[in-house]
């Protein structure tokens, strides 16, 4: 899914002054990206020294919630 890491690379090229982790919100929000892929990419994309590891988990939950692709969107719901 080389596509999401274009797109993050190419947000981050316009904020300057943005954040890894803000790049990568703004990369996958309203658009369809797997659980899988978002797991992988936060890893490759975001900066460890931007969010404290036992916050992890939450951050994956909130930004798979922006995705389009989660269980209840599928459903219609």
């Amino acid at each position: 899914m080389k596509s999401l890491e274009r797109l993050a690379n190419k947000i981050k090229e316009e904020n300057p002054c943005w954040s890894d982790y803000l790049c990568f919100v703004e990369t996958i929000q309203r658009r369809k990206f797997s659980e899988r892929t978002i797991r992988k990419y936060f890893s490759k994309l975001v900066d460890k020294n931007e969010f404290n590891k036992r916050n992890k988990k939450d951050l994956l939950k909130y930004l798979m919630s922006l995705s389009t692709t989660t269980k209840n969107s599928a459903e219609g719901g």
